[in-house]
């Protein structure tokens, strides 16, 4: 069973590894999008993680809707909305219990992905971060490890992608060759998942 501990070990993950990739993530979104995707993904983790740190949030779903809501106030851009839509609607579909099961986080993580894929109007090949979001979920049937390959995968196959979606798409043809900075954080949301369940 997953408890809110589990839950803030994945939070403190991500914002840990959002800080080693910023820089990275900030270079992915440079020739296809505003080169803030790093920038602004950190400063919201790292607001998650202090909040997370003086909150007592003491459910899974609180913690994720807790991280949801602060995402969406601290993260400029289409990122904050995104992220925060999937936290939260994963943390509200895990209601008030205070453990849940893997089968039950899977399932509460696909209504998440729907929500954004209902938000953005993405859905999987358009370049973005579905583009990792929807095999990692597939995955979480097989354990944490391998929806993290699924979403790293997922990641890399959208370089040889043209965009439909979001800014990059704008660029039309001159989007295909790059990896989508959306995609990329979020394989670092399901690593840091992978990563909470090691530990």
């Amino acid at each position: 069973m997953l408890d809110a501990d589990f839950f803030r070990r994945w939070m403190a993950a991500t914002a840990a590894s959002v800080d080693r990739e910023a820089e990275r993530l900030t270079a992915l979104d440079s020739p296809i999008g505003d080169a803030d995707h790093g920038s602004n993904l950190q400063r919201g983790f790292t607001a998650v993680r202090a909040t997370l740190e003086k909150d007592a949030a003491d459910t899974p779903g609180a913690i994720l809707v807790l991280a949801g809501r602060q995402l969406i106030s601290t993260v400029g851009g289409a990122s904050g909305p995104l992220y925060g839509t999937l936290l939260r609607r994963t943390g509200k579909a895990l209601g008030d219990a205070p453990e849940v099961t893997e089968e039950q986080l899977a399932e509460a993580l696909r209504a998440g992905v729907e929500g954004v894929m209902t938000l953005g109007g993405a859905a999987p090949g358009d370049k973005t971060m579905v583009d990792a979001l929807v095999p990692a979920v597939d995955a979480l049937r097989d354990g944490f490890a391998a929806a993290r390959t699924a979403a790293e995968q997922g990641a890399e196959a959208t370089t040889p992608l043209q965009a439909r979606k979001g800014r990059a798409s704008y660029l039309g043809e001159r989007s295909i060759g790059h990896q989508d900075p959306g995609a990329t954080s979020s394989a670092l949301l399901i690593a840091g998942l992978a990563e909470a369940a090691e530990a």
